[in-house]
């Protein structure tokens, strides 16, 4: 039966790809990859000999009619980013709501995302949070700060190294250097680090020691 398969990848420790999410990969007609030479690595390490299409950010669009065509004629297919589950800031929305529109059966297997450990991680309140993933560059950007300033949620943010000073400056601003917060970097893998404080404390933390690898910001909602 046609289906489309969303399946999470590790995020940096292998050890962490799942049984189920292999034997998919190895069952599918194709892959949806978001690199297909990142991707090329974790699936000759399971020894999965499937044939992968690029799928990312910059043709998804030209390519949703077309995929949806295809698992309509009977193919089941995959989609994988280069870590974590797609569609959480990566490439796969458009094509889990055309699948829904078109009646074929989307299945999301459980697996890694970079939020939730660093959530669980952060020593903060998680019965409650919002996901913001990442910031606007420019535009919007102080006007969404002002707006997440009253948010009385645990707030969760995705940030590159060489925007995570600016980014905790802002956070001062907007938030107040008192607000505590906790910065995963680097999560499962061999320099994983979390640094816990207020702003202000964090902000010194790192620039002092400069920031390297992917960063999970989860900051400490309105009192």
């Amino acid at each position: 039966m046609s289906k489309l398969y969303i399946v999470p990848t590790p995020i940096g420790n292998l050890e962490d790809m799942t049984f189920r999410a292999v034997r998919v990969l190895k069952e599918v007609d194709t892959i949806l990859a978001e690199d297909t030479r990142t991707s090329g690595k974790l699936l000759k390490h399971f020894e999965i000999g499937t044939q992968m299409q690029s799928h990312h950010m910059h043709n998804e669009h030209k390519m949703v009619t077309r995929l949806v065509e295809r698992l309509k004629s009977g193919e089941s297919i995959a989609l994988i980013s280069d870590a974590g589950t797609p569609a959480i800031s990566d490439p796969g929305f458009l094509l889990t709501r055309a699948c829904i529109e078109n009646d074929i059966e989307v299945e999301c297997l459980p697996g890694a995302t970079a939020f939730v450990p660093a959530l669980v991680n952060s020593g903060l309140p998680n019965d409650k949070f919002v996901f913001e993933g990442f910031l606007p560059i420019k535009k919007g950007r102080q006007t969404r700060m002002e707006l997440l300033a009253e948010e009385k949620r645990t707030i969760i943010f995705y940030e590159s190294p060489h925007k995570l000073l600016k980014t905790l400056t802002q956070f001062a601003e907007h938030f107040g250097a008192d607000r505590k917060i906790s910065v995963s970097r680097e999560l499962t893998k061999l320099y994983e680090e979390t640094v816990r404080g207020t702003v202000k404390e964090v902000l010194a933390h790192f620039q002092n020691k400069p920031p390297k690898g992917e960063f999970v910001l989860v900051v400490e909602g309105k009192k």
